[in-house]
């Protein structure tokens, strides 16, 4: 799809009545993406779009939804663009539409061209059923939300000037972006280049760079090492990494949903009280909504009495009525 020859109508739907409703109809290459089942959609020369086509795109990127039609989940939404300055009767993109994509520079390599032109281009390669495991997945978006929680400024930067609009910027929904790449990365055994540069296409190079570094700075340990040996893990120093460790662990025992794993996070829970009551607190909340049939807490908790109060679990504030709920 070339979107300096596109009417917004290619990409919203047609207005149409039918049985008395009006409804949204899809253009024909949206029906045939759909009835193949899986495809790609290619948004071609997208800075030569106009506004009002950029705005019918918003949908279609984010969600997949063109008119009133999903697209089959296995659909995947791919553009390309001359920089706004080399296109003809270029635009910059709009900052909704850039904060939906993952913005990534593609360098001419001269000796690559040339041997493609001599003998042939070769196909990339393509990863292919590397699912991110349920660990893999919440360990990452354990990390993304301790870095913000550091950093609450980098959450939301809306750009003020117009050439840094139309590249990657921080927000919800692309730091969202960038825990879903991450865990991929993990899947797939990305290189160190490659998650950086997918980071730094989503959220932008300024709010990219700090994530990374402290990422790195982070080292966090496996959360399913640490369930495995709650005891046995070196306690971290740093609230922001304890912050982080402790959300992964969470999350991974709440994914697991059995006695043992849940069991396993309250001592972590418990190590984490003595130096971080409050980050202890946030993880506590978590498991106390989502207790297993038949899990009991490991014994020797009350010493972090405020903490279980304040997750709910302790009820009784008398002498001889404190129990765990």
């Amino acid at each position: 799809m070339i979107g300096s020859i596109r009417e917004p109508a290619d990409f919203a739907g047609l207005p149409v009545v039918i049985d008395g409703a009006v409804q949204m109809a899809p253009p024909l290459w949206a029906r045939r993406l759909a009835a193949s089942g899986h495809g790609l959609l290619f948004l071609d020369e997208l800075t030569t779009a106009p506004p009002a086509v950029q705005a019918a795109m918003l949908r279609v990127v984010l969600e997949r939804v063109v008119g009133d039609l999903a697209l089959p989940e296995s659909v995947r939404v791919v553009a390309a663009a001359n920089p706004p300055e080399e296109a003809a009767d270029g635009w910059q993109l709009s900052a909704p539409l850039a904060n939906r994509l993952v913005h990534l520079d593609w360098p001419v390599d001269a000796k690559a061209v040339a041997k493609g032109i001599a003998m042939g281009f070769g196909a990339p390669p393509v990863f292919e059923g590397h699912t991110p495991s349920d660990a893999q997945t919440l360990a990452v978006r354990a990390a993304v939300g301790a870095f913000l929680e550091v950093r609450p400024a980098l959450a939301l930067q809306v750009p003020q000037i117009a050439d840094q609009a139309g590249r990657g910027w921080p927000s919800p929904r692309s730091w969202d972006s960038v825990a879903t790449l991450l865990a991929t990365c993990d899947a797939v055994g990305a290189s160190e280049s490659a998650r950086m540069h997918l980071v730094i296409g989503a959220v932008g190079e300024g709010a990219g760079i700090e994530f990374l570094s402290w990422l790195a700075n982070m080292d966090l340990p496996d959360p399913e090492a640490v369930l495995a040996d709650p005891d046995g893990f070196e306690l971290p120093e740093r609230s922001d990494r304890a912050f982080a460790v402790l959300t992964a662990v969470a999350t991974v025992a709440i994914a697991h949903g059995d006695a043992a794993s849940w069991s396993a996070a309250w001592r972590v829970v418990a190590r984490v009280a003595v130096k971080a009551p409050d980050v202890a607190t946030l993880a506590a909340r978590a498991l106390a909504g989502a207790r297993p049939d038949g899990a009991e807490l490991p014994s020797g908790l009350l010493e972090i009495a405020p903490v279980l109060r304040a997750a709910g679990l302790l009820s009784g504030e008398g002498p001889g009525e404190t129990g765990i709920a």
